[in-house]
């Protein structure tokens, strides 16, 4: 649908804009308000997606010619994929600015300079239909976030922001490199015209390798994971949420975008592979979080586990599979970031994110319990809630691909519940209790809590709407899948293949 105007463009400039705005702003509660009206707008100029297609074409396409000389062009849409990711990213902008009111004492400025700066990325990562405009917008998101952590973080930042940008560039530079081979063996940037092409299989083989490690580090997955819990610990309750919400979806999303449609051969030969992966994931992330007793670092810890069923889903190749894994999506963005929001809440009042330093909270704080058990239900998967929905798609796609799979899967669902229900009895009713003269919830951190919760219960109980966006893009994206993906027909086994060609290579040998 033709507006007239470069919908995306404006979602993605706006943040970025309104971010130089600050520099002529001097008053921290005047910066705080500056940033909450800015993220209301970019909310209100996201109307126009309301009228999103429900077919699996790209929509609010910009298509400009940047360096021509180069191929290089400006080129933006969305499809059923990544909208819910790019309405996901511009909903949790206003909620990181609440939620952090008062959190944040220094350099109020800077910090939400980093905030509508990184929105404006991550918008144009899910938003980019050019290689190198993905590779922009995905590098730009990484000095950001690596100054929420560096600076507004804990006692141990230095170490865990360090972590991040170095797993983050290595992952990068293996991205580059495949974006460079795809230009220079498909003749274009274009995502779309890439995806009409067939590569053989060597080139899918080391393209999809390069890929997978800069998407697995991102996501995480097992065993990339370990920059994660650091990042989580130590960043403001912002920066988790920003994290946690988008920026672990980028790695998902990417399998997603171009994985699957352009080395499909690749992706099923590697799938045994990133489905046990993604088990393992499941079962470890989940065992190491029923251990934690910082309540940040298990959350952060169930993060791998429940990023683990999305990569699961992801290489099914079903529809259920692909569907739970785009919902898991979406629903990890909402209670993870909700959970994450409410430790920034407890920590304002005990100073302290240990599980035996806030107990006995359900006399003394009802209201906080109340949302953090709708939210512990939903990261488990409790039926009714939007959780449930997802979890559930990946359990039928599971099983339908394979009995073994499905059954694999079946102890990280349990996990998932010992460590939520351990830390909320704990929370609610430990003794002896710490909550005696806390405050219960004000009325912003109602606000901000409330919003996530509404889409809790509206996923869990009518997901029919978000199953109408997603549907036509899915099946798009297996049906071209299952056409596009070759048969290996050569003598030798693919991998040994793969592998004499790098030694060919090296040895200077065509």
């Amino acid at each position: 649908m033709d507006f007239g105007y470069p919908v995306l463009t404006i979602l993605i400039a706006f943040p970025l804009i309104a971010a130089c705005g600050l520099f002529f702003l001097r008053a921290p509660q005047v910066v705080r308000y500056y940033t909450m009206a800015a993220s209301l707008i970019e909310c209100l100029l996201a109307i126009p997606l309301i009228n999103f297609q429900l077919n699996a074409d790209f929509q609010f396409v910009e298509q400009i010619d940047w360096v021509h000389k180069w191929g290089l062009q400006y080129y933006l849409g969305v499809d059923g994929i990544s909208i819910l990711m790019v309405l996901l990213t511009i909903a949790v902008l206003p909620l990181c600015v609440m939620c952090s009111w008062t959190y944040i004492g220094k350099r109020e400025k800077e910090f939400h300079f980093c905030l509508l700066f990184m929105t404006s990325a991550v918008l144009g990562v899910f938003c980019a239909l050019d290689l190198v405009l993905f590779y922009v917008f995905w590098e730009a998101m990484l000095i950001p976030m690596y100054l929420l952590i560096a600076v507004w973080g804990g006692d141990e930042r230095k170490y865990a922001s360090l972590k991040f940008f170095l797993y983050t560039l290595a992952g990068s530079t293996l991205l580059l490199a495949a974006i460079v081979a795809f230009r220079i063996t498909g003749g274009t940037f274009s995502i779309p015209e890439l995806m009409e092409m067939n590569f053989s299989f060597r080139f899918q083989f080391w393209a999809f390798l390069a890929m997978a490690l800069a998407f697995a580090i991102k996501v995480p997955m097992f065993p990339f994971h370990t920059w994660l819990p650091a990042a989580h610990v130590q960043a403001p309750s912002a920066g988790s949420v920003i994290l946690a919400a988008v920026l672990l979806k980028m790695g998902t999303y990417g399998f997603l975008r171009f994985c699957l449609p352009l080395t499909p051969a690749a992706s099923e030969y590697f799938a045994p592979m990133m489905i046990a992966i993604s088990i393992v994931s499941i079962l470890y992330g989940g065992a190491i979080a029923l251990g934690q007793s910082d309540i940040k670092k298990l959350v952060a810890y169930s993060s791998v586990g429940h990023m683990g069923f999305v990569t699961l889903g992801i290489f099914l190749f079903n529809q259920r599979g692909v569907e739970g894994a785009l919902f898991q999506m979406l629903n990890h963005g909402i209670v993870t970031g909700a959970l994450f929001m409410m430790i920034g809440c407890v920590y304002e009042r005990s100073h302290s994110r240990d599980i035996s330093k806030n107990m006995g909270l359900g006399k003394y704080l009802p209201a906080f319990m109340f949302f953090w058990g709708l939210m512990a239900l939903a990261s488990f998967g409790f039926p009714g809630t939007n959780g449930f929905v997802g979890e559930i798609l990946v359990f039928v796609g599971a099983f339908q691909h394979s009995t073994i799979i499905g059954m694999l899967c079946v102890p990280g669902a349990l996990l998932a519940a010992a460590y939520m229900f351990r830390v909320s009895l704990k929370m609610a009713w430990g003794k002896p209790s710490t909550a005696a003269g806390w405050r219960d919830l004000n009325a912003r951190e109602w606000v901000y809590l409330t919003i996530p919760a509404v889409f809790v219960f509206w996923i869990g109980l009518a997901p029919t709407p978000f199953f109408k966006v997603i549907d036509p893009s899915v099946d798009k994206l297996l049906n071209d899948f299952d056409k596009r993906k070759v048969a290996v027909v050569e003598s030798e086994q693919p991998l040994q293949t793969a592998a004499a060609d790098v030694l060919n290579v090296l040895a200077g040998k065509k």
